[in-house]
């Protein structure tokens, strides 16, 4: 994690970035043109002197070297693209470290008697509460809305009179007698964060590993 963040605040990224230069023939792009000339020529040498190759043949097998040569130099420009976007997506995770980020989850973390959390409704609840539970399952308190639509929404728990740690918390949404599906949401903070190929994953205090796709805001 130091030298992810020595890179932030040091050297220029985009100078250490792959394939910055001039591009250079590749010993596959050199190889795959050498085996069709090697091709072209013993089917020159070898062809018929009564049915010679016409123009039309040779011009043929040229082109077929000339996509060969192509798809190969395309290859490796997406491979140097693929490179180029994890290491910037490694920069980028690394200027979360430290700040918080909201994922799904039901974890509320009480400190100075306040915790925050969220939930997204699929559609507009005529009734909406948070239940708090403790680390028994046993609900200690319980937070009215009332209406809310459809979307992500916030809410701020205060319990001064509950003693700081960890809690969790269910959401009931109905529209009349219909429940209404809700999915919880909870932040977290991002302590450190990895790189698996062209996967960013970030290490977070309460929910572990979270892939960059999971991330649902920042904070």
């Amino acid at each position: 994690m130091s030298a992810v963040n020595a890179a932030v605040a040091g050297a220029n990224p985009f100078a250490a970035l792959p394939g910055a230069g001039a591009a250079t023939p590749t010993a596959n792009e050199a190889g795959g043109a050498d085996r069709f000339l090697k091709l072209l020529v013993t089917q020159l040498q070898n062809q018929d002197p009564m049915n010679p190759m016409d123009n039309a043949q040779i011009t043929s097998q040229m082109a077929q070297i000339n996509t060969v040569t192509g798809i190969e130099k395309l290859n490796a420009t997406v491979d140097g693209l693929n490179t180029q976007f994890a290491q910037l997506q490694a920069l980028s995770g690394a200027s979360l470290v430290g700040r918080d980020i909201t994922v799904r989850g039901n974890r509320l973390q009480l400190q100075g008697g306040r915790a925050d959390g969220g939930f997204e409704l699929s559609r507009t609840a005529g009734s909406v509460k948070v239940e708090v539970l403790n680390g028994a399952g046993r609900v200690v308190d319980t937070l009215n809305l009332g209406t809310q639509d459809a979307g992500r929404h916030g809410f701020a728990w205060r319990a001064a009179s509950l003693p700081d740690g960890a809690y969790s918390f269910r959401v009931v949404a109905a529209q009349g007698t219909q429940v209404v599906p809700a999915s919880p949401l909870m932040r977290d903070r991002v302590e450190a964060v990895r790189t698996t190929g062209n996967t960013l994953t970030l290490e977070t205090a309460s929910s572990g590993l979270v892939t960059w796709r999971d991330v649902q805001g920042f904070n």
